[in-house]
């Protein structure tokens, strides 16, 4: 892998993982213990799949965003 870096040489472009990433500890890994790889890799692509589509968010008026979505669409 390589680091992303803006074009100053600093890492301001891995902010949006970084929230994200610290999310996904919150929520759910220190919550749910897994036992294996594979039931990791299903966790983490449930939450991410919860995190796109269902999860409340405040910054999108406390709706999830698919239901964000829809309203912009009508």
């Amino acid at each position: 892998m390589t680091a992303s870096m803006s074009r100053k040489g600093n890492c301001l472009d891995n902010a949006a993982i970084k929230n994200y990433s610290r999310h996904l500890k919150a929520e759910l890994l220190s919550l749910k213990k897994c036992t294996s790889a594979a039931e990791l890799g299903r966790t983490v692509k449930e939450y991410i799949s919860f995190y796109n589509k269902e999860r409340i968010q405040i910054k999108l008026n406390k709706l999830a965003p698919i239901e964000y979505r829809r309203q912009l669409k009508a």
